[in-house]
């Protein structure tokens, strides 16, 4: 029984792996516009930023407001290391200046992280958010390094194509950023399974028990940012060879917090949570900043969200899907169909809290942000001017409907909830008793009489 249970998980571990290398590979031919190529190519890099993030926060409980510094510091090694290839003074191939930059990061780590992991906690916290303060400025006062505010800029572009490779058009850009990803991913889940990987949760959970047996929490959290800071370093390298500039702003506070925030909305207990809270971010930060001014706060909310109604992040919400496949096939379709009607009930009423609260803050922003453009503005295909009072109150009336429709439905969303997944347990609990019965069935004689 344990062979066949672990070769269902080795063939979902190959579904799993495969299905992320196909969707590497077969991105392109889906989203082929160059404006397209461009976002796939900030969310790989966003995605090995974060998940390099969740060594320290999720796996190792180590909440950090400095995290840019590895990934920024990186990106600065990589582009001076593009220059200096370019320059025929560094035998480096462009593909491998991601690994400068990771590098870079690593012995920034060394370095940083040897002041902070002597603290642990909020004291840890503190000092990481000193250190990316501290960073910053010095990003302005030493212009021969960090470029000043203009930062330094690059050129991918050097020496003569390898087979035909000059990575000059963006699609060869974003299949070397998908084949750093899916090496780093790889490598990063490989630490995960590892000694060290393995005691770094006993510190998060239990610091003084992973001590008492021989493991000192200091070192572990030491060795972990370093590799932390090596993988950030990596995706440092690969921002610069993306935009071919690194300035200020990569080793910003504004930057440590959008990982933050990723992070949590990805779902940090899962190890692919916050890469797919890089992919939200990023498509929250550039894609909706090109339509609305209000991109930050649309952000924010969402955080507040997860936080509050699904800690377990978007990965802890898919994870949830599949079980609630298998409670309403255990239970049928028509025992499930109270349950199925409240789901739909409250993703109408959802809709129509986001259409009130998008209204409200549209119309806020325009008239306190962007009067000089005018009083109307174009929203959902309808165009809705400020200046009246009933768009106001059409605005306010969709939110109220929306909040006491949600008071109502969610009593009844609980209880047949609770009720579904009472029976899903109890069906669960009578299949596993049917399974151990079976088991003792076919056993053989003496294991059944036990020893003689």
């Amino acid at each position: 029984m344990k062979a066949i249970l672990r070769r269902q998980i080795d063939r979902d571990r190959w579904l799993a792996w495969g299905g992320f290398a196909a969707a590497l590979l077969l991105a392109p031919a889906v989203f082929s516009q160059g404006a397209s190529l461009s976002i796939l190519s900030q969310m790989g890099t966003a995605m090995v930023f974060a998940l390099s993030y969740n060594m320290l926060l999720g796996q190792g409980g180590m909440l950090s407001f400095g995290h840019a510094v590895y990934s920024g510091l990186g990106a600065y090694v990589a582009i001076h290391a593009l220059n200096l290839a370019g320059a025929g003074a560094l035998p480096l191939p462009v593909s491998l200046v991601p690994l400068a930059g990771g590098l870079g990061g690593m012995f920034f780590g060394i370095v940083f992280g040897y002041i902070s992991t002597r603290k642990a906690g909020t004291g840890f916290a503190m000092i990481t958010l000193g250190m990316v303060e501290l960073v910053f400025a010095s990003a302005l006062m030493f212009p021969a390094f960090f470029g000043g505010e203009g930062g330094v800029s690059g050129n991918r572009v050097i020496g003569e194509p390898f087979l035909g490779i000059s990575f000059g058009p963006q699609i060869e850009v974003y299949y070397l950023i998908a084949a750093w990803l899916f090496a780093c991913t790889a490598a990063m889940y490989a630490f995960t399974r590892t000694p060290l990987g393995r005691i770094l949760n006993a510190v998060r959970d239990n610091p003084e028990r992973a001590e008492f047996i021989g493991y000192d929490p200091r070192h572990v959290r030491y060795l972990t940012l370093v590799i932390s800071a090596f993988f950030a370093g990596v995706s440092g390298g690969l921002a610069a060879l993306n935009f071919e500039i690194v300035s200020a702003e990569n080793v910003s506070v504004a930057r440590s917090a959008g990982v933050l925030l990723t992070s949590f909305i990805g779902g940090i207990g899962y190890f692919f949570g916050p890469a797919l809270g890089a992919i939200a971010g990023v498509l929250l930060t550039v894609v909706l900043s090109a339509y609305t001014s209000a991109w930050q706060l649309y952000l924010g909310a969402v955080f507040v969200l997860m936080v509050m109604a699904a800690p377990g992040g978007l990965a802890g919400m898919a994870m949830d899907l599949p079980r609630f496949v298998r409670l309403v096939r255990r239970n049928g379709l028509a025992a499930s169909s109270r349950l199925l009607s409240a789901s739909a009930a409250l993703a109408a009423t959802a809709l129509l809290a986001l259409a009130g609260s998008v209204l409200l803050i549209e119309m806020l922003y325009r008239r306190s942000l962007e009067s000089a453009h005018g009083s109307a503005i174009s929203l959902f295909g309808v165009s809705v001017d400020t200046a009246r009072p009933l768009s106001w109150l059409l605005a306010v009336l969709l939110l109220a409907a929306a909040i006491a429709a949600f008071r109502r439905l969610r009593p009844g969303f609980v209880r047949c909830w609770q009720a579904l997944n009472a029976d899903g347990v109890a069906g669960e609990r009578e299949e596993q008793h049917d399974h151990r019965s079976r088991e003792h069935a076919y056993a053989p004689a003496q294991e059944r009489q036990g020893p003689v």
